[in-house]
């Protein structure tokens, strides 16, 4: 490809909006352009690398079996009222209506999709596993869209999705697809932290997260040098740490606390440690999968009888955790099979409480009774053992604590649940090691789904007995356009982007000082021989100063540049973008050498 065929359109300068580096190099490549908030065009030039990244993820996916298809982008509501997540994924979803008034919607994601099209030809168990991924456009509208295309609202998603007959069957899928993961980004170029993750919204159990390190990550990772643990911070969990008191047989007692609010006021008011206090707080929690029927304080919220699986829209929960820690709402979602969780308001603790913040108690909490692990462990058997003694926490009156609070005999967990915020310095579970933590954006993501969809879905095919099944589901994303932007994240310097071999938009540039005389016949040569080659090059042809010249290639990050200048001909400058100097090449050796560079280059990405 000649410059003059070819459209560029570089910045000098970024807008002031793009603060990381792949949202800024992204515009002054001209890899991208901006049409509204979160919404980003993708230009020749970025086109190219993103079609590279794609590429690359599809002969991966092939090679496990996995075969393309392709859902539409505009779905039928009522497959979302089936799975019931209708109402559940909450306003990130852009709903619509035909004019025939059918909700519909623009698609966050292709669970009900992949679930419905693959339900109406399923029959038999000889037709499972049923392997099948697409690479399509998706829509959720973020709240705060941000980064460029690292965070937008329209985004480009590789998702994959098994059908299985059986665990056995899921756990061989789940297997394939990580390892294709592992071969994906290897062949990127990217280094990546395979994490223990939480499965939010998609549900199901096992769950991995695909993170690279960034200072700018949306997640907290946990991680352990020592053996390799690593956990997402939604996720992780550590070893206990617990010391406790002796047990008494004391009765608990009120003590008037008047003005004693937060943790610090009780450590200074009792003089002890925040190991020594339960802490007590009120959440309200959105889309309830949990059965309460069975605690006398969860029988007071509404039950909605539903196909998909009953819930509750909106129920409350008083969550006990030793005071020297931090609840981490996305595990107390995820242990109230809940959509969200947040803190009650003044009003709402005072109504289930009996008591304002900083003086909730278990002992008359009006709620559910969610008790962490460093409070109340559960044992082998199911049975449970107190972790905590002559404990003093909130009385549920203003004003009031109480003391020699004995768990299990003063109040009764309605579910015990790791609940608790892992941070650096806490133990590893597996081998006793402090952990550290850093940032990271998560690129990929498996999930075993489990039953969630095939269940609320009414997904049946005949076993090899003849008997009606519900198959199992394994659920596999890539988020490409963050893929692409995380490359440049991690390869670039002070003067553009430099790509990696197997993503870059052209492999080698050839720029003539002029595009005229004996320059412009060695360059043409030289584009011929590589062209036939096989390799992607561009010949900048342009009538520009050779400083604008260079400074767009380099901005742009193609991984080799070979400049062709009158005054050393025959030889011509040889110049990888990530090296220091150029080297003086003959012309009449410098295809053969380019070809072997971007070839070893490519090799040691494949390996």
């Amino acid at each position: 490809m000649k410059t003059s065929q070819f459209y560029i359109s570089t910045l000098r300068e970024a807008p002031s909006e793009a603060v990381i580096a792949s949202h800024k190099l992204m515009l002054r490549a001209g890899m991208v352009r901006k049409l509204a908030n979160g919404l980003y065009a993708y230009l020749p030039v970025g086109l190219r690398s993103l079609n590279k990244v794609q590429k690359i993820i599809r002969e991966e996916l092939d090679k496990i079996g996995a075969l393309e298809f392709k859902p539409t982008v505009i779905q039928p509501g009522e497959i979302w009222k089936e799975s019931g997540r209708w109402e559940t994924m909450g306003d990130q979803m852009l709903k619509a209506k035909t004019r025939g008034e059918q909700d519909m919607i623009v698609s966050p994601t292709a669970e009900e999709a992949y679930t419905a099209i693959v339900r109406d030809g399923l029959t038999s168990y000889k037709q499972l596993p049923v392997n099948l991924y697409q690479i399509n456009t998706k829509y959720r509208d973020e709240i705060r869209p941000r980064y460029g295309v690292m965070r937008g609202r329209e985004f480009i998603m590789m998702d994959a999705y098994t059908m299985n007959a059986d665990d056995a069957s899921l756990d061989e899928s789940y297997k394939a697809y990580e390892q294709a993961y592992f071969r994906i980004f290897k062949r990127l170029g990217l280094k990546i932290i395979p994490v223990k993750a939480d499965s939010g919204a998609m549900g199901g159990s096992g769950s991995e997260e695909f993170m690279v390190e960034s200072p700018i990550g949306d997640d907290t990772l946990i991680l352990c040098d020592k053996c390799g643990y690593a956990a997402n911070a939604e996720k992780a969990a550590c070893a206990s740490d617990s010391t406790p008191n002796a047990k008494t047989e004391l009765p608990y007692e009120d003590v008037a606390t008047p003005g004693v609010f937060s943790i610090e006021d009780m450590e200074k008011f009792f003089n002890l440690s925040p190991k020594n206090f339960i802490k007590a707080l009120i959440y309200r929690a959105e889309n309830v999968g949990l059965d309460l029927s069975k605690d006398a304080n969860g029988k007071q919220f509404k039950l909605v009888k539903d196909q998909a699986g009953n819930y509750y829209p909106t129920a409350y929960f008083c969550v006990l955790i030793r005071a020297d820690l931090d609840v981490n709402e996305a595990k107390l979602a995820s242990a109230l099979k809940a959509s969200a969780v947040t803190l009650a308001n003044d009003e709402e603790v005072l109504t289930y409480a009996g008591a304002p913040h900083g003086f909730v108690g278990p002992v008359t909490a009006k709620v559910p009774l969610i008790v962490d692990l460093s409070v109340v462990s559960t044992d082998k058997d199911g049975s449970f053992t107190a972790e905590m003694h002559d404990a003093i926490t909130g009385a549920g009156k203003e004003g009031f604590h109480i003391k020699h609070v004995e768990p299990l005999r003063d109040f009764t967990p309605f579910l015990n649940a790791d609940v608790r915020l892992v941070k650096a310095g806490d133990k590893c579970p597996v081998c006793g090691a402090e952990f550290h933590t850093t940032k990271g954006n998560e690129l990929g993501h498996i999930f075993k789904l489990g039953q969630k969809y095939t269940k609320s879905m009414h997904v049946t095919f005949l076993d090899v007995n003849g008997k009606a099944t519900t198959p199992t589901m394994g659920c596999y994303g890539i988020g490409v356009d963050r893929t692409l932007a995380s490359i440049i994240e991690e390869h670039n310097d002070e003067k553009g982007i430099i790509w990696t071999m197997s993503t870059a938009p052209f492999q080698v540039c050839i720029v003539p000082i002029k595009y005229e005389g004996a320059m412009k016949e060695t360059a043409d040569k030289l584009y011929d021989e590589l062209t036939k080659a096989g390799i992607e090059v561009l010949l900048d042809d342009r009538a520009e100063r050779p400083g604008v010249k260079f400074a767009d290639m380099e901005l742009i990050g193609i991984p080799l540049r070979i400049t062709v200048g009158e005054k050393n001909l025959p030889n011509v400058e040889f110049k990888p973008r990530a090296a220091a100097e150029a080297e003086l090449v003959p012309a009449a050796e410098v295809s053969a050498k380019a070809v072997q560079y971007v070839q070893e280059a490519l090799a040691a990405l494949n390996a």
